[in-house]
């Protein structure tokens, strides 16, 4: 059943609205994926708050223009899928990374972070890099870090100024006044 003039232009504008918004996008390729492997790719993708589709490559290409991912929807052939969020990207990168190691029908063409396209190499890069979650935690522990090393410091001279007197009295080494 052919799609109609007005439903492909209708899904271009659903489409473009939705990629205005999006931040980071991964286009990958597949080929042979059963519906329920697809629907597994879905399920992995729903917590990082990205969604998925499936696409016509001339609907796509006119769907991104004047977006920030537009550069990487030129020119597309083959079966395309997309993935696109504004959160974080790395969430994004690391659950479709895992899916294409499970299964190798599934690969990627390019990406978007942040309006800058990126290769397949720099998709892989980016899945290894901890989240944004981790990079805060981090972050807050190295600050945190030298004010807990002070007041365990300031602690320290009392803690060892009590130890010696007591280890004094222990030794009878002052004399009673």
């Amino acid at each position: 059943m052919a799609v109609t003039r007005a439903k492909k232009i209708a899904q271009v504008e659903k489409l473009g609205g939705e990629l205005k918004n999006a931040s980071s996008m991964i286009v990958a390729t597949y080929s042979k994926l059963t519906v329920t492997q697809d629907f597994e790719l879905r399920k992995a993708l729903r917590p990082t708050g990205a969604k998925y589709r499936v696409v016509k490559n001339t609907l796509a290409e006119r769907a991104g223009k004047g977006t920030k991912v537009e550069e990487a929807l030129k020119n597309l052939q083959g079966v395309t899928s997309i993935a696109y969020t504004h959160g974080d990207p790395v969430a994004l990168a690391k659950a479709l990374a895992k899916y294409a190691k499970e299964h190798p029908e599934f690969s990627f063409k390019a990406g978007v972070v942040e309006g800058r396209v990126i290769t397949v190499k720099e998709i892989e890069s980016l899945a290894t890099m901890p989240s944004k979650e981790e990079l805060y935690s981090k972050l807050l522990f190295l600050l945190n870090a030298p004010a807990q090393r002070l007041v365990t410091a300031m602690n320290a001279v009392g803690r060892n100024l009590a130890v010696v007197v007591s280890q004094g009295v222990e030794q009878k080494k002052f004399k009673e006044a």
